[in-house]
């Protein structure tokens, strides 16, 4: 189980209110439950410490990060 960056708490209620509108789920519970916030997949294995870190605030798996961000095969 992942531990969700900490946020003010104004803020993890206007991530909530977006991510449950967009995505349908809590970003908090997506990450505790180590599922992507965008597609709903495990998100359990990364490529290295930054991506970890990412997860944890964005609550996105590497597929998903790759794919917005860029990454190894999007490059």
């Amino acid at each position: 189980m992942a531990i969700p960056a900490e946020k003010s708490k104004d803020m993890e209620s206007f991530l909530d209110l977006i991510s449950q509108k967009y995505f349908g789920r809590s970003r908090v519970e997506s990450i505790r439950d180590d599922k992507c916030i965008w597609c709903g997949k495990k998100a359990d294995s990364f490529r290295d410490e930054l991506s970890k870190k990412e997860y944890t605030i964005s609550g996105l798996c590497q597929k998903c990060q790759d794919s917005i961000f860029g990454g190894e095969n999007n490059e």
